[in-house]
């Protein structure tokens, strides 16, 4: 028989990461849940002995230090050793960034199982959870910043076994190009989007040639000159004011790396554009009069 303290919170179920349970358990031999699912994402640490996890068509055999991913509605299968039962804490949670946030931490259905050796302080996290167990704002709001913790440090572990090499650099790509896309409009160079992928700057240019076929340099200018000729096509600001709000602080470096780019200037291409602009408009004009009039 099992030895469980669970909690169930019934919040609103908003916002972008939410607990909804946690608990501990120490288990008996053979102890099993499922086949089963559970309607949210839920984590199981391995504190001690031993069990196995059974996912989408693959088992696990996992130990002390260990934990497994539970997506929504998926069937899951887990069960205690016969001679040394695990025991293990867990977090139920949602939330609009949940997933995300999973996958940036390289959780997911397809890589469930990761390592972390922080085994006290998770399990202090998930007792203080339980110690905050009453309704009121200021429980909740400690719950989920708790929850908030806990998956942190689950990411921070160095020792987090869930990535091949080619899905983690699939993710230190998109994350450097979310950044680029956020940030463009800024002074950024390359050093910024390394320092904020958490990778140098020779290793970040590798991925951008293997996976995105230039280098991020490149796909800055790139994307910085595709915002500046749509700014140039829809309204009516300065060469000035375009450079700044594409990340150039030199109007006359932005003219050259358009040149470059584009074969034209700024101002060229802003005149070619209207120019072509006003001769389709102008046939669609007449076409729709000779139209009116056969």
């Amino acid at each position: 028989m099992e030895k469980a303290f669970k909690l169930e919170f019934h919040n609103k179920k908003v916002g972008s990461l939410y607990l909804n349970n946690c608990g501990c358990s120490q288990t008996e031999p053979l102890h099993s849940f499922g086949p089963a699912s559970k309607p949210h994402f839920l984590i199981h640490y391995v504190l001690s002995g031993k069990g196995t996890f059974k996912f989408r068509g693959k088992t696990y055999h996992l130990e002390k230090g260990y934990g497994f991913l539970i997506n929504p509605d998926e069937l899951a299968f887990y069960q205690a050793d016969e001679t040394d039962p695990w025991s293990y804490i867990w977090v139920g949670f949602g939330g609009s960034e949940a997933e995300n946030h999973l996958k940036n931490m390289g959780l997911s259905g397809n890589h469930p199982i990761f390592s972390c050796p922080e085994s006290a302080e998770l399990y202090d996290i998930v007792k203080d959870m339980m110690e905050h167990n009453t309704v009121g704002t200021a429980n909740e709001l400690r719950r989920n910043g708790l929850l908030g913790v806990f998956l942190s440090i689950i990411a921070g572990s160095e020792s987090v076994e869930v990535l091949e090499n080619k899905d983690k650099g699939n993710a230190y790509i998109e994350k450097a190009i979310d950044f680029i896309q956020s940030n463009y409009y800024n002074p950024i160079k390359v050093t910024d989007v390394a320092d904020y992928v958490c990778v140098n700057r020779s290793y970040l240019y590798t991925l951008f040639q293997n996976i995105v076929g230039m280098s991020p340099q490149q796909f800055l200018t790139t994307f910085r000159l595709t915002k500046a000729k749509e700014l140039l096509e829809s309204t009516d600001y300065s060469i000035e004011s375009i450079a700044l709000s594409c990340g150039y602080s030199d109007s006359q470096v932005f003219t050259k790396a358009f040149h470059q780019a584009r074969g034209v200037t700024p101002s060229v291409y802003r005149k070619e554009t209207r120019h072509e602009s006003s001769e389709e408009q102008l046939l669609e004009v007449e076409k729709l009069i000779s139209d009116l009039i056969k």
